[in-house]
């Protein structure tokens, strides 16, 4: 009779042992039971070129307009700063020489551009840097690659179609003003852009009719 009550308090007491080692394994190792930690909240990625957009010479359509707004930004920086620079040897307002305004043309086109790229904003790929308008996008810019040769070319392009002298004139008349000098009016860049954009639009319409 000892012995079975002997044995009965035995393996009591090894269940009770058994329950209580679970119990603290579960609550020593909270997060096994914790839901995994969601990705993606601010994951970005690069925005992914068309063939168009990595191998063509030239800048795309749909970049034009905001490439332009760039380097106007770019050119009225290099005239401000050559101005500044002589303003303490000359009178206030005075003109830049030719050789001047010539060099601090020929330099904001000639620099690096690598302070500008490409990202996609809503599934829109926009030019990115100084002088454009940010957008709040989590997207990353994509730098380098074809975009500073296509920068450089289109901005020895508009001193050649313009001149020096006529952006300068342009500049000194109304301060803040080649933006709309370059990329405005009739066949110019931003310009192109917007009626391209109606053009699609005419023509989504017309295949929903």
């Amino acid at each position: 009779m000892k012995l079975l009550v002997t044995v009965f308090l035995v393996l009591s007491f090894c269940e009770l042992r058994q329950a209580e080692d679970g119990k603290s394994s579960s609550s020593s190792s909270p997060l096994q039971d914790s839901p995994p930690v969601s990705e993606g909240a601010f994951s970005a990625s690069s925005p992914q070129l068309s063939a168009e957009e990595t191998y063509s010479a030239h800048m795309p359509e749909h970049l034009l307009c905001d490439a332009c707004r760039a380097i106007s930004f770019q050119m009225q920086q290099y005239l401000e700063k050559a101005e500044s620079k002589w303003s303490l040897a000359k009178k206030p307002g005075a003109l830049l020489s030719e050789s001047e305004y010539v060099d601090a043309l020929e330099n904001s086109c000639s620099q690096s551009w690598e302070n500008y790229g490409v990202k996609e904003v809503n599934g829109v790929k926009r030019f990115a840097g100084p002088g454009l308008k940010s957008q709040e996008s989590m997207s990353v810019m994509m730098t380098g690659g074809p975009w500073p040769a296509r920068l450089y070319m289109m901005c020895h392009s508009y001193l050649g179609e313009s001149g020096e002298e006529q952006i300068y004139e342009e500049h000194r008349r109304r301060p803040g003003g080649l933006e709309e000098f370059l990329c405005y009016g009739a066949k110019k860049a931003c310009t192109r852009f917007t009626h391209t954009k109606d053009r699609i639009k005419v023509k989504s319409l017309q295949s929903e009719l």
